[in-house]
């Protein structure tokens, strides 16, 4: 291994720091956007309980809020529970506004690693072109050492850029999608509480 990355040259470094940034980015996001974590499901029905017995407090509104991502969309709804239906709509899309750049962290450092590590797979390509063809021009054609250097150099950069890119891409969009999931949950949630504050809703 250590042979193809000297063999690569100085550009193998910036995209092997691009891999280990892109897994570290991977690792963390599979990790945080959990639906247990960002959207646990049974938070309205508990909401729910706690306004039939009288016990929701501004205790348990705090201890809501620190739960989750949706549990602050929904206290921010419940705080002002004594306001119209607007008030509380207006309060929960704002909080949900603070939420989406949490849920959107990191990726768009993923984005651009995998925009970026093509480009230096292509910079150690040309590189190793450049490399060849000063050592054909100094040496002559009848060293094959020296064209087999560069066109290794160029083949290997190319590979690793790719190799870096092509998972970064397949990510990026699986937690797009996964966050617009998430997202639509979140909304259906926060209506299913705006209903049931407002008595639109029967008890479950």
């Amino acid at each position: 291994m250590f042979e193809l990355v000297k063999a690569g040259g100085w550009v193998m470094w910036p995209i092997i720091a691009c891999s280990i940034a892109a897994l570290a980015i991977i690792g963390e996001r599979f990790w945080s956007l959990q639906k247990k974590y960002v959207s646990p499901p049974n938070l309205v029905t508990q909401i729910q309980q706690w306004l039939e017995r009288k016990q929701l407090d501004q205790a348990r509104i705090t201890l809501l809020r620190q739960s989750s991502p949706l549990g602050r969309v929904l206290a921010a709804g419940l705080i002002n529970r004594d306001h119209d239906r607007e008030i509380i709509k207006e309060s929960i899309e704002d909080a949900g506004r603070h939420v989406v750049p949490e849920l959107d962290r990191y990726l768009n450092s993923l984005g651009t690693i995998a925009s970026i590590s093509p480009f230096l797979g292509l910079l150690g390509t040309v590189l190793g072109m450049i490399e060849m063809f000063a050592g054909i021009s100094a040496h002559g054609v009848g060293d094959p050492a020296v064209v087999a250097g560069g066109i290794a150099q160029a083949l290997i950069t190319t590979a690793a850029g790719l190799g870096v890119a092509i998972p970064s891409v397949m990510f990026y969009r699986y937690f797009r999608a996964r966050i617009n999931e998430l997202l639509v949950d979140m909304e259906q949630q926060a209506i299913r509480l705006i209903e049931i504050l407002h008595g639109e809703r029967e008890p479950e």
